[in-house]
């Protein structure tokens, strides 16, 4: 108990203290983290609209595929971006396995579903309630996507903060098309792990102290938005 306390004790000392490898390590985290979610709503947010709206053949098979994708195993998504970055894939001409920008492919194919199965609930709520209006003023469905996902703005942007939690905790995925190079692919997830496994637990502490303050600042954050979009334009 008394080394557990003394670890910890380290570890604040080391959050406090500016510890270069540690704050380097959570600036990696957030900057690949930040790529990726901004990818993953660039793509899916229009995508999860554009389902919402549109009737199309195999519009359920989407659907379906897109809510199934929720719980894509990360290994699965990592030993998939491996395989396309590695020597021997389509990609490996690109010659960016086991750098930051893998780790961001990676994770934007896992926060992708996730943005637009989400997305494609709340807009397609929003169409149906809106939908006679919107058609009445000569808006096609196409058209309606960007005006729902506006309007739906506040709503949406608990789903950017939970592509960003998703991105910023993953581990499977990165382990492997990143490689938990030190200074180069080493986020907070991988480090975790690695320096927990090397018995070096005042970083793994500081680095778990730092992840679970984000975590629940994300959460905070998105359920301060929803109170606040339910008082003012509820």
């Amino acid at each position: 108990m008394h080394d557990i306390l003394s670890s910890f004790a380290l570890a604040l000392s080391l959050i406090a203290g500016g510890d270069a490898e540690l704050w380097r390590i959570v600036a990696l985290s957030l900057e690949v983290s930040l790529a990726s979610a901004v990818f993953a709503c660039a793509l899916g947010l229009p995508l999860g609209g554009l389902v919402a709206v549109r009737e199309f053949p195999g519009r359920r098979v989407v659907i379906v595929a897109l809510n199934a994708l929720l719980g894509l195993p990360s290994v699965v998504v990592g030993l998939v971006v491996y395989l396309l970055l590695s020597r021997a894939g389509p990609l490996g001409s690109l010659g960016i396995l086991f750098t930051p920008r893998a780790i961001v492919l990676a994770q934007t194919l896992l926060v992708l579903p996730i943005v637009a199965a989400l997305a494609r609930q709340f807009v397609e709520d929003a169409w149906h309630e809106y939908r006679e209006q919107l058609t009445s003023l000569g808006v096609s469905a196409v058209r309606a996507v960007p005006t729902l996902l506006w309007d739906l703005r506040y709503s949406l942007l608990t789903v950017v903060l939970a592509g960003f939690g998703r991105a910023a905790s993953e581990v499977g995925a990165v382990m492997i098309v990143g490689g938990n190079i030190d200074g180069v692919t080493r986020v907070m997830t991988t480090a975790i792990a690695l320096e927990t496994s090397k018995g070096d637990l005042p970083l793994a502490l500081g680095l778990g102290v730092i992840l679970l303050s984000m975590v629940l600042a994300l959460n905070a954050a998105a359920y301060a938005i929803r109170e606040w979009s339910a008082r003012h334009h509820g």
